[in-house]
């Protein structure tokens, strides 16, 4: 029977994983008829604005001939027009003359006649009709004005759709991620010369197949890349993987997503555990301010729900991996002198990064980290249970590297960023000036358990930069120096 219930199960769990692969498909269905009805309805008006434009522009063109001709028109009719008024007056005035003439001819006076014909001889000189050009100004052709839309006609003719780009294939081989960048790259089944720009899309996941409808994280998305990769700076890796897609765009459409792939964002991600944190820090998501009048607030609840077994206390537990509980309230949040807060994510293999941006005017700072058993009175770097750099700007100022109650000076200025790397395997706790990569001190060790981040501020206020990978630099001088001097043997 206990085998029947076995195969039931492993059914009941394939059957379930199906059913929810069949609803996310439901969905994907389901939007996408959504998107269809938007998308035609888009793209009809699209082509009825385009063709609306060509119209307006057919018009525009038509006005502008149509002008053009009612110019040339009136020019030549003015032209003509007054040719002929000058036409018409030469005529009368000869018309004149010829009469006179023909009145000379039957005059019999000898005297007469001969003055009546030096007249007419001198006017027939001056007459306009003989200064007069007998051919048309202008032509009454107006051929050269009319418009061959044989090809305008054969070019609508020939309209057609856009071709649609064709779909990108990201290559998964050539994708880079490091030092909190990723570079994607990819290419077209085919090469298209009318491919203007690409536009890129990715969001956050922690599921590593294929796509879901209904992600926590929206797409974000980067238009108007010229080229066939791009590059994602100033990334928080707060998630397992980062799926990507790509379309092509030409001038007027642009062609479907490529196949989305998740590329694996591996980084150390923790929050700031608030019920550790002593009483006068003030405990704001990754942030933390020191605060005076904290400890002098009395928590009564938190008292009426105090235990004594400790089965309740998670100051004894050390869960792996990762997350731990949160709740070391009461008894066991950090008190007296030991202005304390830890990471509610424990290191218990791997290589780690993270990142502590703090106010150099603190009196007091120390950032390392520190077994989860760490006593509530303890003080970070003065037992065995921590290490960490530590910053004192009270009356002077020393920056040291703890652990177990021994300190040793750094030679090397205070930077408002630290950078702190641990492998915990090979023991080795190391920190570095987050924006130069320069190491700082390296604590060589063998942890007994689990450690988690420890952040202590006294007057002051840090921030914790976490979701970072392990920086290229810090790699490559872990390697370059696994045996030197920078080690610390005698506080490890």
């Amino acid at each position: 029977m206990g085998d029947q219930k076995e195969t039931l199960r492993k059914i009941s769990t394939t059957l379930a994983l199906k059913n929810e692969e069949i609803q996310n498909f439901i969905c994907c269905l389901k939007q996408g008829l959504e998107n269809l009805e938007s998308n035609s309805s888009r793209v009809q008006e699209d082509l009825e604005s385009e063709f609306s434009s060509l119209y307006a522009v057919l018009d525009e063109q038509k006005e502008s001939m149509v002008t053009s001709i009612k110019r040339e028109r009136a020019s030549r009719i003015y032209e003509l027009q007054s040719q002929l008024t000058a036409c018409t007056k030469a005529l009368e005035s000869s018309e004149e003359l010829l009469e006179l003439a023909n009145q000379a001819l039957c005059s019999s006076e000898t005297d007469g006649f001969n003055q009546a014909a030096k007249e007419i001889k001198d006017s027939v000189t001056m007459a306009p009709a003989f200064r007069l050009s007998l051919k048309a100004k202008v032509s009454d052709n107006m051929s050269h004005m009319m418009v061959d839309f044989n090809q305008e006609r054969r070019t609508l003719q020939a309209l057609k759709f856009l071709p649609v780009p064709g779909t990108p294939q990201i290559l998964v081989s050539e994708c880079r991620v490091c030092d909190n960048t990723v570079t994607v790259m990819w290419e077209l089944p085919e090469y298209d010369d009318k491919i203007e720009h690409y536009t890129l899309e990715y969001r956050r996941t922690n599921h590593e197949g294929p796509p879901r409808a209904r992600e926590d994280h929206p797409w974000m998305v980067v238009e108007d890349i010229r080229q066939t990769e791009h590059t994602l700076t100033g990334l928080r890796f707060e998630t397992q993987y980062i799926t990507f897609r790509v379309k092509a765009c030409n001038k007027a459409v642009a062609g479907e997503f490529s196949e989305p792939v998740n590329l694996e964002t591996h980084a150390f991600n923790f929050k700031l555990d608030a019920a550790s944190a002593h009483q006068n820090l003030r405990v704001e998501d990754q942030s933390v301010e020191w605060d005076s009048s904290g400890g002098k607030v009395q928590d009564i609840r938190k008292d009426k729900n105090r235990t004594n077994s400790p089965m309740h206390s998670p100051a004894r537990t050390t869960m792996s991996p990762k997350k731990l509980p949160t709740a070391r309230g009461g008894r066991d949040r950090f008190t007296a002198e030991s202005y304390t807060v830890l990471a509610d994510t424990a290191i218990d293999a791997g290589q780690q990064y993270w990142e502590v941006w703090f106010d150099r005017e603190s009196k007091a700072l120390a950032v390392g980290v520190a077994l989860r058993s760490m006593g509530r009175f303890d003080q970070l770097g003065k037992t065995a249970a921590s290490w960490c750099l530590h910053l004192n700007n009270w009356l002077q100022q020393s920056f040291t590297a703890k652990h177990n109650n021994k300190a040793r000076t750094l030679d090397c200025p205070v930077p408002d960023r630290i950078g702190v790397f641990c492998a915990y395997e090979e023991g080795v706790l190391s920190f570095y000036n987050a924006r130069t990569k320069q190491l700082l001190h390296t604590f060589r060790t063998k942890f007994p358990q689990p450690v988690v981040p420890a952040f202590m501020v006294w007057n002051g206020s840090f921030t914790v930069q976490m979701g970072l990978q392990v920086p290229t630099m810090v790699q490559s001088g872990q390697k370059r120096n696994s045996a030197t001097s920078s080690s610390s043997a005698s506080l490890g």
